[in-house]
């Protein structure tokens, strides 16, 4: 059956040039080619063969691959030609000689392939004049044709939103940006090796919630419609892993999406990545000392260091951190002691008024007192530091203090200004967790926390004391590849339909 390409012309000359040239090969997207070896094995196969030959003889024992990769660049030099093509680990030089090949089928590759084309080639590997391993290829084949053009390469391709929106053009032309998910990989799994290490149980719990909860956040609502009931996307998986502690495990993570209907900024993305652990006996101070044990232990595995830099600062990673008090840092910086105006919400939202904080005169005495952490104490945070011990009333599921009622045995971790982590001794106590439960209930606020009877009923079981601690992957990767927005290190990104 012909083939209709009148979509496909609508793009412009260049794109009809290349559906021109489709008829000139048996199969333009052939089902497999030969490839048996990588650019970097190629090269590192010829040094091997140089290394190794006699010292009585300079003849190199011939080293014969069969390679393939995207075609980035092409010389013609009459009746030979040099061609560099790209694979996943790096870039080789192929040579096509007229002679050897024959007069169709060199000039065939003159003629019919484009850059951007990915090209299967065998042949053997020598070294040019100008001292670069290279194949002598003694045929070639085209392993699948590229339609559009390649990006302009000498400049790189730079345009923000295009980079975001087409990241396989990003990934193309960009092989800083590749290096940059390579760690993000990296990251992941040496995270894994390290909670692994601790005997933590890697677990999976539900994405889709009949209930959701275990952060202040709006969430994404969706519908099953077989069971005709209303689900949510989760916005954390604490909740769940908590009922697994209940159920006798003593250490489990979970490394998962979460996702919150909030705005976007360099520090937000409505979908997201999160590591969460749990584990029993524990509390927020052991979850500080994991938390700056595994993140300079996934810099030196990932790295090959603890001393990073960050936006033109260098920051160390070396435990331990810092530890803040929450409410002697915001005296530090702003002068007011927050106890002064505990039960004074009118009185503390005057302060911040005088501070030219945008709050709603509703916000509790919690979230103003966050905010002022936020506004004032955050962004002075370069190396790593804990700031404990939070308002009781912005953290239902944390464990109150023993020495001040008001106040949790809770930790966010930051650093140059970012927070990276937040952690907790958990709230145990059912009859207590049922009481905050209710209690925000009555605030007017749609991130608040919503009443989880299942949940309470597990912790009616009885669940051991327990530290518990997220991490937010992305901007763990954030810092540790040197990138401002979260949106360099997220693959596909939520963008705004084009118009």
């Amino acid at each position: 059956m012909e083939q209709d390409l009148t979509y496909f012309k609508n793009f412009g000359e260049q794109i009809e040039q290349r559906l021109s040239k489709l008829a000139s090969f048996e199969s333009a997207y052939p089902p497999r080619v030969i490839r048996q070896h990588t650019a970097t094995e190629s090269i590192k196969m010829y040094e091997a063969a140089e290394a190794n030959r006699s010292a009585e003889s300079e003849q190199i024992s011939p080293v014969t691959v069969a390679v393939a990769g995207r075609l980035v660049a092409v010389r013609i030099m009459g009746k030979s030609t040099f061609a560099h093509i790209e694979d996943g680990t790096g870039r080789l030089q192929i040579y096509f000689k007229k002679d050897d090949l024959g007069d169709d089928s060199y000039a065939a590759f003159k003629r019919d392939f484009d850059l951007g084309d990915f090209v299967a080639a065998q042949g053997y590997l020598f070294r040019t004049r100008t001292g670069e391993v290279s194949v002598h290829v003694t045929a070639y084949q085209l392993a699948a044709k590229a339609l559009r053009p390649l990006p302009e390469k000498w400049h790189g391709l730079k345009d923000t939103e295009t980079r975001y929106r087409y990241r396989y053009l990003d990934l193309i032309s960009n092989p800083e940006v590749r290096d940059v998910f390579v760690k993000r990989s990296k990251i992941v799994t040496a995270m894994r090796k390290y909670l692994d290490g601790q005997g933590f149980l890697e677990v999976e719990t539900p994405t889709l919630q009949s209930v959701y909860g275990g952060a202040m956040a709006k969430p994404f609502l969706t519908h099953h419609n077989a069971l005709d009931m209303q689900l949510f996307l989760r916005i954390s998986d604490e909740l769940y892993l908590k009922r697994l502690i209940v159920g006798g495990f003593e250490k489990v993570y979970e490394i998962c999406k979460d996702f919150r209907n909030e705005g976007i900024s360099t520090k937000h993305n409505p979908e997201f990545t999160m590591m969460e652990c749990y584990w029993a006996y524990a509390d927020y101070e052991s979850m500080m000392r994991l938390t700056e044990e595994m993140t300079a232990f996934v810099a030196q595995e990932v790295l090959g260091t603890t001393q990073i830099t960050f936006n033109g600062q260098t920051i160390d990673l070396t435990p331990p951190w810092q530890r803040l008090n929450l409410a002697e840092s915001v005296k530090q910086y702003t002068g007011i002691d927050i106890f002064e105006t505990y039960g004074d919400v009118e009185g503390l939202w005057a302060e911040c008024q005088q501070k030219k904080l945008e709050l709603s005169p509703q916000a509790s005495w919690g979230k103003l007192v966050d905010e002022l952490l936020s506004k004032y104490v955050e962004p002075t945070i370069v190396n790593p530091a804990f700031i404990h011990t939070y308002p009781l009333d912005i953290s239902p599921l944390a464990k109150q203090s023993p020495t001040d009622p008001r106040m949790v045995e809770r930790f966010e971790a930051f650093v140059v200004g970012m927070e990276i982590g937040n952690a907790y001794s958990e709230l145990n106590d059912p009859v207590a967790q049922r009481q905050r439960l209710l209690e925000q209930q009555a605030v007017s606020d749609e991130e608040a926390h919503i009443m989880d009877d299942d949940y309470v009923m597990a912790l009616m079981q009885g669940m051991p004391p327990t530290g518990g601690l997220g991490i937010g992957v992305d901007r763990l990767v954030m810092l540790l590849t040197d990138q401002q927005s979260i949106r360099e290190v997220i693959l596909f990104p939520h963008m705004r339909p084009r118009e």
